[in-house]
């Protein structure tokens, strides 16, 4: 699979279907707030799981039940598909983990 720097349009459909997701400083950006540290964690943990199979790792910082996330394809110098996938991703094991009773 051929992997190329996204265009301005495929970028536009992406954060209108996605609207909690953000461009900011050239990178997909997200703030992700759970219920406590486990639950921020976990997600991470499964992500993790997710982003080594695809060989594709975020960046991201965690403080408590606060996980930020910023995706790029650094040698594309720019957001391709393999960041809208894991951003979705991302927001559908999120949803998952804060759904739970």
């Amino acid at each position: 699979m051929s992997i190329k720097q996204s265009t301005e349009q495929e970028l536009a459909v992406f954060l209108q279907q996605n609207p909690e997701w953000i461009v900011q400083a050239g990178k997909l950006h997200r703030e992700f707030l759970f219920r406590d540290f486990c639950e921020a964690f976990g997600f991470m943990s499964e992500i993790a799981l997710v982003a080594e199979r695809s060989d594709h790792h975020p960046e991201w910082f965690n403080v408590y039940n606060k996980v930020v996330v910023d995706l790029t394809t650094h040698d594309m110098n720019g957001i391709t598909q393999r960041d809208f996938e894991l951003a979705a991703k991302m927001s559908e094991v999120a949803a998952g983990i804060l759904s739970r009773v």
